[in-house]
């Protein structure tokens, strides 16, 4: 049977029972609306959170631990099996030996997008009688800002101003509102070594987590090796951004064995994250898809009830030459129409509630860098949304197609 009349007589029946055909594909809008807007909110939301920690780790995190020595004195004179308890660690630093050299190879490697080093500082705040935990990090401005956007985080001062004022600090935002500290005051610090030396506040860092933001201050690479009374050799960290986060961990065991020294991927120091975030990305997708096989439901109880009253249609369509395969078609052509359509009015709509969301202004203090809320314009959601529409509609009308394609004519006009 030609396609064109096909198309026009789903077209009659479509038009026959229009309020019944706008309910269903309304039912198909709002499913797809929803998978779209909660996809996007979600997801949004994930990146969100991910990114208080992600943005700031390094995809690949080099360090020296301090262990006790593998091998004790007593096993050069021993040849049987020796158990010694409470080993102390070996008495050395803590710096990177030859950190130069290994960051003049990290250059070098083409998966590496970029450097940088840093040295941590166990530090006191004075505040009066009382001294405060604290940890100074102290870093290569320029890198740390290109690599971790450490720019977003000063919400107030500007951060350049650590690199060219001499003793100069960023307080952490919890530690500064501990210690009464005010942009253009001077602070008091005690290191690990007793030395007191005083620093500039010149602005204040908030990462979103009042924990770390309560302990961790920053100053510039030079000031921390000053504070220890070491050379500007002497590095602790040193924080590596790849071109692709996912080789982080076959990496990261490849620099352990190249240069001797600990390196953590940030899959296995954020594992709780990622976890995190495909638990809350598994529940949008099921919330979203269980909403369109209702909608589902919806157009396969409008099509079987189309079919009880259009028997007599269904028996002249026969009568006259159609075939079962033509009433099939016939049928998934109407569910194929309102999945269609209904699924291109939900994508605009998902579309246009997500576009009004991401416009609603949402500031908190914990979270400086968001300035509204945050929606994932993702195409491969409106796609997903998309096709499975079409899934869900044609399955819908498949069922009632089989059972009017199976209508025999001669019953149906005896019956009458």
């Amino acid at each position: 049977m030609k396609f064109g009349l096909i198309i026009s007589i789903s077209k009659a029946l479509l038009l026959a029972r229009w309020k019944q055909t706008l309910i269903a594909a309304i039912g198909v809008t709002f499913s797809i609306t929803m998978f779209i807007t909660l996809l996007s909110f979600m997801t949004g939301l994930n990146i969100m959170l991910d990114g208080l920690i992600l943005n700031r780790t390094p995809h690949v995190h080099i360090y020296k631990e301090v262990l006790p020595s593998k091998k004790q004195p007593i096993d050069y004179e021993s040849t049987g099996h020796n158990f010694i308890s409470s080993v102390k660690p070996k008495n050395d630093l803590l710096d990177l030996r030859n950190s130069s050299a290994i960051m003049k190879s990290l250059r070098n490697d083409s998966r590496v997008l970029g450097v940088s080093p840093k040295v941590s500082v166990q530090v006191f705040y004075n505040v009066g009688a009382v001294d405060l935990n604290g940890v100074l990090n102290g870093i290569d401005v320029a890198e740390e800002n290109r690599l971790f956007t450490f720019s977003e985080y000063v919400v107030e001062g500007d951060y350049q101003d650590l690199k060219y004022v001499p003793n100069s600090i960023i307080l952490g935002k919890g530690a500064a509102e501990k210690i009464l500290a005010n942009i253009g005051d001077n602070i008091q610090i005690t290191t690990s070594k007793g030395e007191r030396v005083q620093l500039k506040v010149v602005g204040y860092f908030q990462s979103g987590l009042q924990d770390i933001d309560k302990v961790q201050s920053y100053v510039s690479l030079a000031t921390a090796q000053k504070l220890l009374g070491e050379s500007n050799s002497y590095i602790t960290d040193i924080q590596v951004k790849l071109k692709d986060m996912n080789q982080a961990p076959a990496i990261a065991k490849e620099y352990e064995q190249i240069y001797e020294v600990e390196a953590v991927d940030i899959q296995t120091a954020n594992s709780q994250f990622e976890t995190g975030t495909a638990i809350r990305t598994l529940i949008s997708y099921a919330v979203g898809i269980t909403l369109l096989i209702v909608a589902g439901f919806g157009i396969y109880n409008i099509l079987n009830m189309m079919i009880y009253e259009k028997m007599d249609t269904i028996a002249i369509l026969k009568a006259t030459g159609f075939s079962g395969k033509d009433v099939k078609r016939v049928f998934i052509t109407i569910a194929l129409t309102i999945g269609v359509f209904g699924g291109l009015f939900g994508l605009f709509f998902g579309f246009l509630i997500s576009s009004g969301i991401d416009q609603i202004p949402f500031k908190t203090e914990a979270l400086p860098t968001i300035k509204t809320y945050p929606i994932n314009y993702d195409p491969r959601y409106y796609l997903i949304g998309g096709i499975f529409s079409i899934i869900t509609t044609y399955f819908a009308g498949y069922f009632p197609s089989r059972k009017a394609s199976k209508v025999d004519p001669v019953v149906i006009i005896r019956g009458k």
